[in-house]
Order: C-alpha cells, then structure tokens, then sequence
C-alpha cells in the first residue's frame, strides 16, 4: 500500500503586507520547492484569516518574479548583472566621494515602513554613524505621521492602538473614519462583525460608500477636506446637549476651557454646510456615541493625509476626552497603522527627527544614551534632517546621492511626476528591493535582497505588538540580506565593527538603545516573542508590578514585565499624566476647487492591490482581479460628460494628469471622483495629488486636490 509521505511542519510566521501582521504558517509544498501557507489559527489578530494576499504572498519568492543579482548602470546603456563586490564597492565610492566633495548631508537614505525593526534599525545607525547624514527619512511619513504628531500633543505617545484588537468587540459605539477596513485589512472586517453581533454601533466615515460602509449601522459621507469640521461639530452638539464628562475632564485632562472656546465657533448648521452631512446625522452619532457605555475613535489615511491631518485627528482625539472616552477599558481613541511595520519603522530611526526608543534627536539625554550604545561621541550625531517628501524634493540639488531600501516613490510620492525629475537629476542612486521597481529601474546599482520568508526579524504591528517573522526558505543564490549589505558597505566605509549580520544580536542591541525611551523594548526577547505570541510595548527590561493589592513576593518580583497591552488606563504619558486638549479649527484644503478644476480627487486601495503595487502586480492571482487603475465616478457628471462605464477619462489637476476607465456608480458623491494609487504609468493617481504639507507632522495632502475631468471619448460632450 502506498502512503504518502507526512507533509513537513509549517514554520509559523506573519504576512508580509499591511500592519495587522496576520499570523501564518509556511511550509514546503508537497513533491516541490515551492513555499505554501496553511492557516496559524492560534495567532490572536487574525485567528488563521488571511486575505489574497497574504495567501499568494509565496509567489513572489517565484526566481522569474524577484531580483537575483545585483545589476549596475553603464553609462547609456542601462542595467547589467554584477558580482556584489563590484555593486557595493561602487556605492561605498560614490557615497565617500560625494561626502567628501559636498558635505555628509550631501547624501541621503530613504528607507519603508516594509523593513523590520532590526533593519530600520541598523539603516538609521548607518545613516548618523557611517554617513553622518542628517538626511533620512522614510515612507512611513506618508501613513500615520499625521496621527502620530496628535498622539504626542494630546498623549505624550505614539502607539497607533493603544488597546488590542480584541477590544473593539466590546465597546459600544465605534466610529471609524477614513477606512475601508473591508478592502484594506480584511481579516480585521470581523472585529466589526463582533462588535454589532454583541449589540454594539458602528458608524463610517467615508466620502464613497465602502464595503466597510456598507456594515455600518451609520454611513457619515462628508466632503474630501471636511473631516476637522465634522468632528468639531460633534463635539459641539456634545457640549450643547450636556453630554460632556465633567468629572473624567476635571481629573484626567487639561486645556479644555480654551478647546472648548474653538469649538463653539463650529455650530451644526454651518458643519452642515461645509461637510454635506445631514445636521439630523450629526445628531445620530453624537446619539449613538454618547449612549454607549464605552465608545471608541479609530482613524485611518481618510483624515490623515491632508495638511491639516494633525489637527483633524487632534479634533477627533478631543471628541473621546470630553466625553470621557480615553484611558477607560474599552474606550479611547486609536490609529489603524496602514504598513506592516509603519509602527515599528518609525520607533528605531528611521524617521528624520527620532532615536531609537522613539526618542528625540534633539534631546541631548536621548543622544547620549543612544551614543553610548553605538560607542560615538553624542556630539557627533547629525541633528534632525528633511521630512520625506522636502528630501525626495531636494534630490539633485544639494543632496547628490541616494541610498533607498524598501519604497518606491516614483509610484508612492505626491506630485510623482516631481519626484521621477528629482530622482534623476542625482548624481548617484542605489537602491535595494525585492523586485526591480519603477524606482529601481532609474538605480545606477540595484541590490536584490532577501524577503519575509527569507530571513528572520521582527516587526510590530498596529497594536504594538512585536512579532517574530522567522526564515523558511533558504534565499536564491546571490541573494543577501539588506543587515548583509549594510555590513558591507560600513566596513568599506571604514566602519567595521557595529553592523552584525545576524538579526537577533541586531535586535539585542536595539533593545539596548531604546531602554529608558517611551518606546522601550528592553524587556522583550526573540524567545519570549515566540512564547506569548508576541510582546507589546512598552517593556522594560524590569520586573513585573507589584499587584493590585501592594503585596510582592521574590518570586513576582523576579518575572519579567508583561508588556502593555493597554495604555493610558492609570495615567497619560505626559509629564502631569493629564491628557492635552489642543485646540483646533476647520480651514480648507491647501486646494479647493474652481472654474478650473472643479472636482474633488480622492485617493486610496483597493482589496487585491498593495501600496505602490511593486509586489501585488507581479501575483497572477491578484493581478487578475485588480488589472488596472480606474476612476470611480458619480452617474450625475458622469451623464454631463457623456462618460459611459469603461470610458477612458483623464483626471487632470495643476501637477499633470492620470488616464483610466470609468466606473460609474452611487457610491460616492457627485463632487468627487476616486482613484485607487497602485499603478505606474497613464494611470498614476500619484501624478495629480497635491504635496501641500501639514504644518507639523510634513504629511503630504494625498486625499483631497482639485481636478477637472476630460473624456477621452469621441461621444463626449464637456469637460468637467
């Protein structure tokens, strides 16, 4: 009798995409090399769930689909396979020479909120130790930084959930603005799910009407720009119908006389006429908010991607203090986190103001602590550098060459068509990537690096969580580690020691640099990540609190802290423990519409496509069900301008013009028209957005510009 063979052990593991980090399992198909994913339902976020994508992600491991040498500019004649010697001696010539010629801050490092926290890591290092640059940053700022600036004015810290998933089911009123949790994070659609099976409200935010809006018991559709108006007019009728929390304002907050003062200046009805929601609405969620027993507020790029993000997250962040809903179980405010480790990728270095340990470059205890751990003079680390879009503007002027890991901005960035002129006018550019994207194919050296499933490190997801994607497939040959090509070039740059190659001696040492910061790993272990399913943060490297009733025995005393699942329960992490109202007031768009250009753009993602799409687009599977880019438009202008379904139309704005097919429908408002942003070419949404920033997060306005539409279409009648 023949009987098949057992199939081998799944290496447990995480998806590769978007910051829920959903556990999974891989293992070795049957009869063949190839990796496939079976369910990991003991993984709390997303209980065995997995979307397309995380399902196909083994495709991209494909040797036809990835990079597998380096490859090398000649002059005028384009790309050409090298040996890594030949690649990284080029770049650490290149990078040497400019810093000599023109200063350190001559060159730059863009890095993603893709790369692990080991990674993350060890580029910021290498930037201020090895380059001495101050310019670096990432493309994390084009995802959360907005909420991230109003976490710290209102908390005094920047974790995106300060809660688990797990407690969504169990508040009572949720409003979620500015995300399509059913397209971008599927597996997370049943927490919604939960949260109204046990009795619980969900209202939505969102200009189109979303499968995620399609769930809730509340559809709100303001305006593209109008989401700070929206939330002061809640908070507004939630002070003039006496449904403020007095006592948790009295005990737990401070600045609310002069919060209060900006808010009254928004009465309903001329919320009413700025956002389009019905004052009747606006009197249904203050309804349905204030009468739960515990309430939430999640934001997403929705009202974040705008230049005034901060403050409308500030608006909303104010919504939840006045009616009590923060720092209680199962209420408080939260950042769904869009990348997979937009979290953690910020926390390390990455970012062009921050330490590791989420510590301020500015702070001169924070340089001397982390300085210490690098072994360098404190005053030798390069202050704060250009937010992301200011450094991918000022390419080719005084910033001569560029080291990139992990984006692709000549999809991703506003005004991209700027951006491709930028990154062509450098002297130098290197890149490091998976696959050859858009961006590097305009690279004078292009690394091929390993992938998720080819590696080990860890990341930290939307909870802050932080979880451990382990190795299980060996890489191609010629394929290295980006810890492996950062060693490289450090030790041709005459920095030789401080850039091990093995991740979890990077990770030991990272724990090392953000002890004592607001972002405190110290306490947690690749073993102890394996163990609890992951640890979040902070946690020290301390024993355990007292419990509840002051008793201590040596035993309690020597385990290890448990981590903090949730924030802010006892007190905020500001230096009262009060939690900040700041005042905010409605302003318009950096651009409204005119004669001109009389529509609103909005941008987002689409179920089966993933940022910039340099993965997402090489996968059969998804490619298929998400070919192309389109624009999502109204059946009013779309009568107008004689546009039929799968016309083709141009969306032109003041930056250029993008072209797709229409796809006509009710689902979004007649001023406004949708384009997803995963495609390169005709139909890159990125062309036309508008790169206006917020004032103090730098976070570029990618979902609102103003934009006229013209038909392609012989039949067509007007523009628009």
């Amino acid at each position: 009798m023949n009987v098949s063979p057992a199939a081998p052990p799944a290496v447990p593991t995480h998806c590769p995409y978007c910051a829920l980090q959903c556990g999974m399992g891989l293992r070795q198909r049957p009869g063949g090399e190839a990796l496939e994913v079976v369910e990991r339902p003991g993984f709390p976020v997303n209980r065995g769930a997995l979307c397309g994508k995380g399902r196909t992600a083994p495709d991209l491991l494909a040797p036809g689909t990835r990079l597998t040498r380096p490859l090398v500019r000649r002059p005028g004649r384009g790309l050409r396979p090298a040996g890594w010697d030949e690649a990284l001696d080029r770049i650490a010539h290149v990078l040497s020479g400019s810093r000599d010629a023109h200063g350190a801050d001559a060159v730059a490092v863009f890095g993603g909120g893709c790369l692990t926290n080991e990674k993350a890591y060890a580029l910021g290092k290498f930037a201020r130790v090895v380059l001495g640059t101050s310019q670096i940053d990432y493309n994390g700022r084009f995802c959360m930084s907005s909420a991230a600036a109003a976490h710290q004015r209102a908390f005094g810290l920047d974790r995106g959930l300060p809660f688990p998933l797990d407690d969504i089911p169990h508040t009572g009123c949720l409003i979620l603005v500015g995300s399509n949790l059913a397209e971008t994070m599927p597996p997370a659609l049943r927490y919604l799910t939960q949260l109204r099976a046990n009795g619980g409200k969900l209202i939505v935010v969102d200009p189109r009407r979303t499968r995620t809006a399609e769930q809730a018991d509340l559809h709100l559709a303001p305006r593209p720009g109008t989401d700070l108006a929206l939330a002061l007019g809640l908070l507004h009728l939630v002070v003039a119908e006496g449904r403020l929390d007095e006592e948790f304002i009295a005990a737990r907050t401070s600045g609310w006389p002069e919060a209060r003062a900006s808010v009254m200046a928004h009465w309903p009805e001329l919320v009413e006429r700025i956002t389009g929601v019905p004052l009747p609405a606006l009197r249904e969620a203050v309804a349905l908010f204030c009468d739960a027993p515990a309430s939430m507020v999640l934001t997403a790029r929705g009202p974040e991607q705008h230049s005034k993000g901060t403050d409308t997250v500030g608006a909303w962040v104010n919504l939840c203090l006045a009616t009590g809903r923060a720092g209680r179980p199962f209420s408080g405010y939260g950042c769904l986190t869009g990348q997979g480790n937009g979290q953690g990728g910020r926390e390390h270095g990455q970012k062009a103001d921050q330490l590791p340990g989420y510590r301020k470059l500015d702070d001169p205890a924070a340089r001397a602590h982390v300085a210490a751990v690098w072994s360098v003079d404190p005053d030798a680390l390069p202050g704060p550098g250009r937010s992301a879009y200011e450094l991918l503007d000022a390419l080719g002027g005084d910033v001569k060459s560029l080291l990139l890991m992990g984006s692709n901005p000549v999809v991703s960035a506003p005004h991209a068509s700027r951006i491709t002129e930028r990154i062509g006018a450098l002297d130098f550019l290197a890149v490091a990537d998976v696959v050859l994207s858009e961006t590097a194919r305009l690279a004078d050296v292009v690394l091929p690096v390993t992938q998720w499933a080819e590696e080990t490190g860890t990341t930290t997801n939307l909870e802050g969580r932080v979880i451990l994607r382990r190795q299980a497939a060996d890489p191609p040959p010629g394929v290295r580690s980006d810890l492996e090509v950062l060693h490289g070039l450090a030790v041709r740059l005459g920095h030789g020691d401080g850039f091990p190659t093995d991740p979890q001696q990077v990770f030991g040492e990272l724990a090392r640099a953000s002890a004592g910061g607001p972002a405190d790993y110290s306490g947690i272990s690749y073993r102890r990540i394996a163990e609890e399913d992951g640890v979040f943060w902070p946690c020290p490297d301390a024993p355990a609190p007292d419990s509840e009733d002051g008793a201590s025995d040596a035993r309690a005393a020597a385990a290890p802290h448990p981590g903090t699942p949730r924030l802010f329960l006892d007190r905020f992490a500001t230096d009262d423990g009060r939690a900040r109202f700041v005042p905010v007031a409605h302003r318009p768009a950096a651009e409204e519409p005119d004669a001109d250009f009389p529509v609103l753009l909005t941008t987002g993602r689409v179920l089966a496509q993933y940022q910039s799409g340099a993965q997402t687009r090489r996968v059969t599977e998804l490619n298929a069900a998400a070919p192309g880019p389109f624009v999502q438009v109204h059946p009013l202008p779309a009568d107008r301008l004689g546009v039929s379904e799968g016309d083709a139309v141009a969306v032109v704005s003041r930056r250029g013009r993008a072209v797709a097919p229409a796809r006509i429908g009710t689902d979004i408002r007649p001023d406004t028209v949708f384009m997803p942003f995963h495609w390169p070419g005709e139909g890159r949404a990125n062309t036309v957005t508008n790169p206006a920033l917020d004032p103090v997060s730098r976070m570029p306005e990618f979902k609102v510009c103003a934009v006229r539409l013209e038909p392609l279409d012989g039949r067509a009648r007007a523009a628009l």
